[in-house]
């Protein structure tokens, strides 16, 4: 299992998009608008720290930092969309960075550079219960990629479960890397799953198929988590499914 786990973590440390930010409220120590506080940090290397002030947890934000130059202002775009860590933030290995921001918790987030005469502003944030606040724009990036990658979990996760209700060890191994290699795209999850089903074929190869079913079945259960989580989290108040 400790192979299979260590291939899935790159679905919790992959997910930082760049949005194109556009201009709302939100300043260093944070705005009404934002259950956040936001505050560039002393000393080095440069980093973020990100204060959950409201009731719920953060799972998503983006912020920019902004730096005096000679010629004007450098600013430096930050984002993560972090809720799938609901089930992969207790991993060996997980960015503690990349997790969910709990009520009344701060974050130290790193950032490529942040000197003594740098601020910060917030641009949005997503909320445990699909509630966004901050540029629109930036917020329908957030829940497009969600919606991106439910899709993508959903193939997986779909992939596993046909595979593994009429095969086992070795034969359904085969199936699966037959399977996922033939599929859509290129996507994180369908990446990490080739490379954790070829990691428990030659597993199963080698002698210890038994140990490799119990293995892939068991990705399969965690797959099928992240599904539901995205699903969960893929969709706004209100919106249909």
């Amino acid at each position: 299992m400790t192979l299979a786990v260590s291939l899935i973590l790159t679905l919790a440390t992959t997910l930082l998009v760049p949005p194109k930010l556009a201009d709302t409220r939100g300043s260093e120590g944070g705005a009404s608008d934002f259950p956040a506080t936001v505050r560039v940090m002393p000393g080095s290397p440069a980093r973020i720290e990100l204060t959950n002030t409201g009731s719920q947890p953060i799972t998503a934000w983006a912020f920019v930092v902004s730096t005096p130059t000679a010629s004007g202002v450098h600013q430096e775009a930050h984002s993560a969309d972090v809720y799938l860590s609901e089930v992969t933030g207790n991993l060996p290995g997980a960015e503690p960075h990349l997790d969910r921001i709990m009520p009344g918790q701060s974050r130290t987030l790193p950032v490529d550079a942040a000197g003594a005469d740098a601020s910060v502003q917030l641009r949005a944030l997503v909320l445990q219960d699909g509630t966004a606040v901050g540029d629109p724009a930036t917020i329908k990036t957030f829940f497009d990629h969600r919606a991106m990658e439910r899709d993508q979990l959903h193939d997986v996760s779909e992939a596993f479960r046909s595979v593994l209700a009429e095969k086992h060890g070795t034969a359904a191994l085969t199936a699966l890397k037959q399977r996922l290699q033939a599929g859509p795209g290129d996507s994180v999850p369908h990446r990490t799953a080739r490379d954790a089903v070829e990691a428990l074929l030659q597993k199963a190869q080698s002698g210890n198929a038994d140990e490799a079913d119990r293995s892939v079945r068991r990705y399969a259960e965690f797959v099928a988590k992240q599904y539901d989580t995205a699903v969960a989290h893929s969709r706004r108040p209100g919106q249909r499914p």
